[in-house]
């Protein structure tokens, strides 16, 4: 990426104590929620560190770079980030426009990541592995609030944080084929055969499905982009299977939704089905796969026992993701059993009940866990639900660092205006596609990685809200 993002080797970092012995605020990951949260410690004149575990801001962003999102640039900037970018004579981005994931990352996270009270205090290649705190296992409670938290590196090295905003994201553990959770009978051995959410089937990955028969799975908005991608390719057969019986929720809200490029993705996408462009399959619920001659084949099997077959020369699993909490293991953390979310944020985001712009406001109360000092935010904070909007991460994260500043008054007074599905007039999304091209796939929500916006049984899919 740009002049000055490949930072410091971990072995390098640097805790910043503060004058007076106290450890810094560790926010971890350097995407949109982790960059936004700088800027608000920035704001608040609080110490803080960030670990980033790539090489670049924006690392698991930069992986569908080549993506448009349909959320314009008014939802994706935060607004503790704008003020301190323009302080330097950053100029906006139009607010009407659908960025790519690389303009996200070039004309805002880089210059973001470049300011002067934030570059000194990002660390990049600083993995962290696992947190506890000092001196205290899980079970130990006595003191256990007076201590600091204690991170460990990939490295060895170890850092004391006062709090920590985890912000790393989802994109690392995406959902596996098989429709019960569990990695489909001989998925591992075909790995070789199948792609994850949001290859770049028009550019970098180009000859690996130009002329193959593709296989995609899942009925979210990745799932929709990268259907609409492959049909643009010549002698490129293509097959789309989902869990519902119905696509339905995967078509969205036509002319109907706030957001036009989102309903543009799902009505383009209906078009392609009913001209046959593109073969549907509903019910379809992954049991196993097998790979033999360059080719895998997909074998669905129902409760009833019947089956349904499909064979391809590749796969993309577009299913969605899931949150790696195994960092966090020895802290003491209070997560839905259902969506892998703190529990108190659960009924907020359920995706049988909520889209992302019905997802009510919400911040430090919902995000707590019985670990004080602790909280998961951005996409991470969803745990398996799909309803995450860039927009909803910065609130979390102003309202997290205000608690972490000792303003409870501005930390409980959570506010968001989503785009919600309903009448809009705007001509956006036609007006951009005439200069660009389509806008699909990743919504303004995408803190560090895409999401689906609703989903069949709230985990078929792997789209992205906006």
């Amino acid at each position: 990426m740009s002049d000055g993002q490949r930072g410091p080797a971990a072995a390098e970092i640097e805790p910043f104590t503060s004058e007076g012995g106290e450890p810094p605020v560790v926010v971890i990951g350097a995407g949109p929620a982790g960059l936004a949260a700088a800027a608000h410690l920035v704001e608040r004149g609080l110490n803080f560190l960030l670990l980033e575990s790539g090489q670049q801001v924006g690392a698991s962003i930069a992986q569908w770079g080549h993506v448009r999102t349909f959320s314009p640039w008014r939802y994706n900037v935060d607004a503790a980030a704008r003020r301190l970018l323009q302080g330097e004579g950053w100029s906006a981005p139009d607010p009407e426009w659908l960025p790519t994931g690389a303009e996200l990352i070039d004309d805002y996270l880089t210059p973001l990541a470049k300011h002067p009270a934030i570059a000194p205090r990002v660390r990049f290649g600083a993995t962290v592995t696992a947190i506890s705190r000092l001196g205290h296992d899980r079970v130990r409670s006595v003191g256990r609030e007076q201590v600091p938290f204690l991170i460990r590196l990939a490295d060895g090295r170890e850092i004391h944080a006062r709090a920590i905003v985890d912000a790393s994201g989802t994109w690392a553990t995406p959902n596996v084929l098989g429709a019960n959770g569990l990695p489909a009978h001989g998925e591992p051995e075909a790995a070789v055969l199948i792609d994850h959410a949001l290859p770049d089937v028009l550019g970098a990955d180009r000859e690996r499905y130009e002329g193959r028969h593709t296989l995609v799975v899942g009925a979210g908005h990745s799932a929709a982009t990268t259907l609409l991608a492959l049909a643009r390719l010549q002698d490129t057969p293509l097959t789309w299977a989902i869990r519902a019986g119905s696509a339905a929720r995967a078509y969205g809200g036509g002319e109907a939704d706030a957001l036009p490029a989102r309903g543009a993705l799902g009505a383009r996408l209906h078009t392609l089905v009913e001209d046959g462009r593109i073969r549907l399959l509903t019910g379809f619920l992954t049991h196993s796969v097998t790979e033999a001659g360059g080719q895998v084949t997909v074998l669905s099997r129902d409760p009833s026992g019947a089956e349904q077959s499909v064979t391809a020369e590749r796969v993309v699993a577009a299913t969605g993701y899931r949150p790696d909490h195994s960092i966090a293991s020895e802290l003491r953390l209070d997560l839905d059993p259902i969506l892998g979310s703190p529990r108190a944020l659960a009924p907020l985001i359920d995706p049988n009940q909520h889209s992302c712009g019905t997802v009510p406001a919400h911040g430090v109360r919902e995000l707590s866990h019985p670990e004080s000092g602790y909280y998961a935010v951005g996409v991470k904070s969803y745990g398996r639900a799909p309803t995450f909007l860039m927009a909803t991460g910065y609130e979390q994260v102003r309202s997290v660092v205000a608690a972490l500043a000792g303003d409870w008054d501005a930390a409980h007074d959570v506010r968001l205006e989503l785009p919600e599905t309903g009448v809009c007039s705007s001509g956006l999304a036609e007006a951009q596609e005439r200069r660009v091209g389509l806008a699909t796939g990743i919504g303004g929500g995408l803190l560090a990685t895409p999401l689906p916006l609703v989903t069949a049984g709230g985990s078929d899919g792997g789209g992205c809200c906006g």
